[in-house]
């Protein structure tokens, strides 16, 4: 009868220590029949099942816990007349619950909840704080952007130069021989090297001006916040786990000293006012240890130090390789150069490196072909030429195989200096997390420790 919800616990948990508790729980319901034979005549039996059971709880309420940090990825709920207006009465913490504000119930992942903030959070604690966008840019190298922009573009610059000549001033295109057309093609193709060299060049000195790598690791994470919590769930899966795990653990230890209460307070309200604290601590003590204490701390043979600093140079190691492989690409700064709250400038830069270019490929004809275009003419093909080049010229930087290829270096930058950052700052990056919410993880624990507290009750009551 119990073995399909010994399954059940040990898929949900996921890994050894959720079949552990499952199977213990098919254990505990087995036992009663042989227990009574094994305690002392004029002692309740059942007691001793109230620190597995506390255990077991303090395990399911952690997984409820971390599950519900990071799940649904989208709000899952109703919305309730009235509740709106009702919300803005109620404490702050309250209104914070996911769809309190909107005056819905139900629930969204407390991190994709809050994607956007959690995303300028995570730029805050972590990329922006390690290296400044110029060294970012550097790793990149734009003289092999520039390399890849040139291999990209040659096949269709061509195509490029003709269509802007054709469209600003058909007639002059269309009367040139071809021995003009193919000089402008070739002396385009030339000096595209060292134009498109030029454009990243100077892209590289003006960058804190034509980018905001802040706003684009908040626009991006807050619009996908499957990214969010897969940044989270990497660096912190075994802290996490950690935090599941001792829900069973740390319940079993404090759930002990729920049996010597019982008895000695001999009261019905004990059992679940102690679940009640056995839930709360169970979760606080859990979320300590994973971030404190900050610096080592020797206690006897034993040192002391917060489970996630502990691992900082393997979680940094972690952070580095998703954060250069998916948020800090050659593709991702190109496209909020292009397309962010700075791109006019971006834009602007780009086309005064660019104009120039018309002036390098006419050549010698330039003279000429300004008195039969005209001066107007003439500077509405160039810029023609500058602006629509930018777009053309950046395509080639959304590239997977060569964002790929660019995402070494920056990983190792990334890496190598959080590993350097002081435990103080380093813990920040996950523990954003849980800071501002972990009220609510637990004060779930301390619920459902009440929970456990009456099933404690009606086991101790009923066998």
């Amino acid at each position: 009868m119990y073995g399909p919800l010994s399954l059940e616990l040990g898929a949900l948990a996921g890994g050894a220590s959720g079949r552990f508790v499952g199977q213990l729980l098919v254990v505990l319901v087995s036992l009663p029949g042989d227990l009574g034979s094994l305690i002392p005549s004029g002692i309740n039996w059942s007691l001793v099942l109230i620190p597995p059971i506390t255990g077991i709880i303090g395990y399911i309420t952690n997984w409820v816990g971390i599950r519900l940090l990071f799940h649904p990825v989208e709000f899952f709920g109703v919305e309730v007349p009235g509740m709106q207006q009702v919300a803005s009465l109620l404490p702050t913490k309250i209104q914070q619950i996911p769809g309190v504000r909107e005056g819905k119930l139900g629930w969204q992942g407390i991190v994709p909840s809050r994607a956007a903030k959690m995303g300028s959070l995570a730029a805050d604690n972590g990329v922006t704080k390690i290296a400044s966008q110029k060294e970012f840019y550097q790793q990149f190298d734009p003289a092999t952007i520039a390399e890849h922009v040139v291999a990209a573009a040659s096949d269709d610059i061509h195509d490029l130069v003709d269509d802007i000549i054709r469209r600003e001033h058909p007639q002059l295109w269309n009367d040139a021989p071809p021995a003009v057309r193919e000089m402008i093609h070739s002396r385009v193709e030339t000096s595209m090297p060292g134009v498109v060299d030029r454009v990243f060049r100077d892209i590289g000195d003006n960058i804190d001006e034509l980018m905001d790598m802040k706003m684009m690791m908040v626009e991006q994470l807050g619009s996908d916040p499957q990214l969010l919590n897969k940044m989270f769930l990497e660096i912190g899966d075994r802290e996490l786990n950690f935090l599941i795990n001792s829900g069973f653990f740390l319940g079993t230890f404090l759930g002990c000293f729920s049996i010597p209460l019982f008895i000695l307070i001999d009261q019905w309200w004990v059992l679940p006012v102690a679940g009640t604290l056995v839930g709360y601590f169970t979760n606080f003590i859990a979320i300590k240890a994973i971030f404190n204490p900050k610096r080592p701390i020797k206690i006897g043979p034993f040192t002391a130090q917060g489970l996630f600093i502990k691992r900082q140079p393997e979680a940094a190691e972690t952070y580095a390789s998703l954060v250069s492989g998916e948020i800090v690409t050659v593709g991702n700064i190109a496209e909020n150069m292009l397309t962010g709250s700075k791109s006019d400038r971006t834009r602007k830069t780009i086309r005064d490196a660019l104009r120039p270019a018309v002036d390098e490929a006419v050549g010698v004809a330039g003279p000429l072909v300004r008195v039969t275009t005209g001066d107007r003419e003439y500077e509405a093909m160039r810029e023609s030429f500058a602006t629509e080049t930018i777009d053309y010229a950046f395509e080639p930087l959304q590239d997977p195989e060569f964002n790929r290829r660019r995402s070494g270096p920056v990983q190792e930058l990334i890496a190598e200096r959080m590993k350097e950052l002081p435990p103080e700052d380093y813990c920040v990056m996950l523990r954003s997390a849980f800071k501002e919410d972990e009220w609510l993880l637990i004060g779930i624990g301390a619920v459902l420790g009440f929970v456990a507290g009456w099933i404690q009750l009606l086991v101790v009551t009923a066998l």
